[in-house]
Formats: C-alpha cells, sequence, structure tokens
C-alpha cells in the first residue's frame, strides 16, 4: 500500500481493541463510550486507522459525512 498523499510506502497500521472505553473530542463535546464508527478511526471496541509516516495522512476516503458527534451538538445548541 502506498500514500495516497505522497506516495510513500512507510504506512503505519493501527489495530487496537478498547472495549467501551474511547474517548473522543470535537468542538468541545465530548464522548466516552465505544469507538464511533462515523470518523475514520474504526468503530465498536476497535481503533482501526493507517497513517503514512511520512506526511501523517491518515488514510482513507475524506472527507467525512458530519458525525453523530457533531449532530448531537447541533441538537444541545437548540
Amino acid at each position: 500500500m502506498s500514500c495516497s498523499s505522497c506516495g510513500s510506502e512507510r504506512i503505519l497500521s493501527v489495530n487496537a481493541k478498547c472495549s467501551d472505553l474511547c474517548f473522543v473530542a470535537i468542538d468541545g463535546h465530548e464522548k466516552n463510550d465505544y469507538v464511533p464508527d462515523d470518523l475514520g478511526i474504526g468503530g465498536g471496541d476497535y481503533v482501526e486507522f493507517e497513517l503514512c509516516l511520512n506526511c501523517g495522512k491518515v488514510q482513507g476516503e475524506f472527507p467525512l459525512p458530519e458525525s453523530e458527534l457533531e449532530q448531537e451538538e447541533e441538537k444541545e445548541e437548540e
């Protein structure tokens, strides 16, 4: 696999099991629960992503649609 940005072959694959102990935050709104499956970092009990060690780009299809965490933020503002 090569980086979608710079073409480097230095791709780090990360796969970590964290059960329901994942903390994420977006713009000051936080969630401490299972890994959200709509942020491009895995889902459920697993954090999974690939990172280019040459340019630092997380590999995958981006931009992502608005996440549930961001939508919850909008609901709180209403």
